[in-house]
């Protein structure tokens, strides 16, 4: 199987990859960062399988565009692309700035399109592949800190859920990946408290999993995403009482 995953340089996305590799599978490994890039296919694990890396700036229409190309010449058209690069920047409303906003929605959610925009029709011309998009439980309701980061989860949930059925009847399968608290580079830098928060080993062991079933939703770990489910259907008065104690 050949299988793209971009937010490769770290955290999920390279454990994922090491993974994929160490199973015999080739894998294309995309981010910015070329040093860590060439790192990660330096300690490929795979015998039968590999990995070949591919920077770009998902941010970057005409680069997202040219790594596809070359990915699909050199490699082969992706069975599975799996679109998990993603930054976040905490931003309360005494620091309200619309910059703040733009460079996550521009990598979070736009990045995602862009990739989707070269992905989609290949998939919808040959009848069949899968695509996974790596969103966040953030993006379920708004938390105090993340009015930015919350937004573009929010929106890449929104976009999922109206292409799946459309994909579906194609042939081309769409999931939706919602993680709760997995320790990264990014999860580091927060200084608040994480519930449950999960060994990158382990988010990549649920995640996989998940990707073998038919699934549309993926979460991990399944007691806090239920919990923030459930958040969901909490009408305002009470959520709001809630989360005025994560205010500092």
């Amino acid at each position: 199987m050949i299988i793209w995953i971009t937010g490769a340089s770290s955290g999920l996305g390279r454990e994922l990859a090491l993974r994929y590799a160490a199973a015999g599978h080739k894998v294309c490994v995309s981010a910015r960062n070329v040093d860590a890039l060439e790192e990660l296919q330096k300690s490929n694990p795979g015998e039968e399988g590999g990995i070949y890396a591919f920077a770009l700036d998902i941010t970057d229409e005409v680069q997202v565009t040219e790594a596809f190309r070359s990915i699909c010449d050199e490699v082969g058209v992706p069975d599975l692309s799996i679109l998990n690069a993603g930054t976040h920047q905490p931003n309360s409303a005494a620091n309200f700035d619309s910059t703040v906003f733009r460079k996550i929605m521009d990598t979070n959610f736009m990045g995602v399109v862009n990739c989707l925009q070269e992905v989609v029709p290949e998939y919808l011309k040959q009848g069949g592949g899968k695509i996974a998009v790596v969103s966040s439980v953030a993006g379920y309701r708004g938390l105090p800190d993340a009015s930015a980061y919350g937004a573009s989860k929010a929106a890449l949930i929104n976009m999922c859920e109206a292409l799946a059925p459309e994909l579906e009847v194609a042939g081309v399968s769409l999931c939706l990946v919602n993680p709760g608290f997995v320790k990264t580079p990014l999860t580091d830098l927060n200084e608040f408290p994480m519930p449950f928060l999960m060994e990158v080993e382990d988010a990549a062991t649920q995640m996989i999993s998940g990707l073998e079933s038919d699934r549309f939703e993926i979460t991990f770990p399944k007691r806090f995403t239920w919990l923030l489910k459930l958040l969901r259907i909490m009408p305002y008065a009470l959520y709001f009482r809630l989360t005025r104690k994560l205010i500092k």
